[in-house]
């Protein structure tokens, strides 16, 4: 047999249902205790811990410690990309109770890719950023629009500061639930961090479920005009 990749490798890594439950809630892109990952995942913390061993020698986790605690992260943006195309492939998961069926809605209604706001608000906000020449999108790509400085600008998201970053500017993210473009890229998680630190997007523990409170709602409202009431309505037609 000649040389190659290992791909049998890392893919069993993904194979085993539990391990791929806690690689998916750390598309949060927050890192997570490994009782969290337990309690997501619905296993006992050594069994946990036993994966995320595994996943942390495959190369797939980081583990840093934070005082007493070890915290997990998807190991860079390369691994978040790689599991995010994989979702695309994969069916949904059989929904076997009420509280599966609201889990999903939520997961669809408004997540985190790693470090970039997904469901069906992400893909709002950034058809309303290209009706709003803020973005454009040109070959397949996305690129700075004319109006995208003062747009982004207006949540103290500065364009020249993203420009001297390694990473791409901006690049389109397709939706694994919507399956349209949402943005990423240097300003895709800017835009996600502005929306957090302004409370208009709120994370939940151990799970890459984001809720949009009153203020995110008034806030994107006021911001891109987006309407997000009407919106829920329109995506549960």
């Amino acid at each position: 047999m000649e040389p190659d990749a290992d791909l049998a490798a890392v893919a069993s890594l993904i194979a085993d249902r539990n391990r791929a439950h806690m690689l998916t809630t750390l598309l949060s892109g927050r890192p997570q205790s490994g009782s969290a990952l337990a309690e997501a995942a619905g296993i006992s913390r050594s069994l946990a811990s036993a994966h995320l061993k595994k996943l942390v020698a495959g190369g797939l986790v980081r583990a840093e410690r934070s005082g007493r605690q070890q915290l997990y992260s998807i190991a860079g943006q390369p691994v978040a990309d790689a599991l995010e195309i994989l979702t695309l492939f994969a069916k949904p998961l059989p929904v076997r109770s009420l509280g599966d069926s609201a889990r999903m809605r939520s997961l669809r209604w408004a997540r985190m890719c790693y470090d970039h706001l997904a469901g069906v608000v992400g893909v709002a906000v950034t058809e309303e950023l290209l009706a709003r020449d803020a973005i454009r999108s040109e070959d397949g790509s996305f690129v700075l629009g004319p109006g995208g400085p003062d747009v982004f600008g207006e949540l103290g998201i500065g364009v020249a500061d993203l420009r001297r970053q390694r990473r791409p500017l901006l690049r389109p993210c397709t939706d694994w639930t919507e399956r349209r473009d949402h943005l990423a890229g240097g300003m895709g998680a800017a835009l996600a961090g502005a929306l957090l630190q302004r409370g208009w997007i709120r994370p939940r523990e151990g799970s890459r479920i984001v809720t949009v409170p009153p203020a995110g709602v008034t806030g994107l409202r006021d911001w891109l005009g987006l309407d997000l009431e009407r919106l829920r309505l329109a995506s549960v037609a």
